[in-house]
């Protein structure tokens, strides 16, 4: 989405219903705001952050930061670029550029897709307790903002709540999503499974990585209607 109004209309929300959202930067810093002020003739969004926000300097050292937060049902991120720390007397403010694209994702259960036969797509990322172990775990199914992955039994367990850096998604030769994963859940599949499922919350995937994930879910969603129906 960039149509400006549109953006404005969305950031308003945001700000009339005090929603917490969290700021990413590029190097992996994070911290939760709540969106204060939009003024689109100037270009500026304002967000109110702790005055005490003790990562507040590196989100600024690095300029940019994508941001994510929740309406209804639907996940909003955009990118604030140009950031800058503004103090009003107890209040600290991070201001930034007004975006121009906003990216609505309907949250996990909306679109979640099992990836076809003929492929094998794995997340790769190293052990969070183990470092030392590189893993390559299958993919049970996929949507915007999460996956399963398949545990086998005799790999070391993952609590829920752990969250996996530097992960990489591989779906297919032209679906690659780099991203980080929070574990919400881990289920049992079977006794003869010989493994569980974790269920993933994706955090902080870069863009490139939503639309070309976007672009798979609808191709493999319109591939397994054309088989239903031979």
């Amino acid at each position: 989405m960039n149509s400006q109004a549109e953006i404005a209309t969305i950031l308003k929300r945001f700000a009339d219903s005090h929603v917490h959202i969290s700021l990413t930067a590029p190097n992996g810093t994070s911290i939760t705001a709540t969106l204060w002020l939009i003024d689109p003739k100037r270009g500026i969004v304002s967000l109110s952050v702790l005055p005490d926000e003790p990562q507040l300097d590196a989100i600024v050292e690095c300029d940019e930061a994508m941001v994510v937060g929740y309406l209804d049902s639907i996940k909003i991120q955009f990118d604030v670029l140009n950031l800058m720390v503004v103090h009003s007397g107890r209040d600290v403010a991070l201001n930034g550029s007004f975006p121009q694209e906003i990216f609505r994702f309907q949250r996990r259960n909306g679109f979640r897709v099992q990836p076809m036969m003929r492929t094998s797509p794995v997340a790769k990322f190293r052990h969070p307790m183990i470092p030392d172990m590189q893993l390559a775990l299958r993919v049970l199914d996929v949507s915007i903002g999460g996956c399963a992955l398949f545990l086998p039994h005799d790999v070391p367990t993952l609590d829920p709540g752990v969250l996996m850096n530097g992960v990489v998604v591989d779906l297919d030769a032209d679906t690659r999503v780099n991203t980080g994963l929070r574990l919400q859940h881990v289920t049992s599949i079977n006794p003869d499974s010989h493994g569980v499922r974790l269920g993933c919350e994706m955090v902080s995937p870069s863009n490139d990585g939503l639309r070309a994930l976007q672009r798979y879910i609808d191709q493999t969603q319109k591939r397994q209607r054309m088989l239903a129906k031979e």
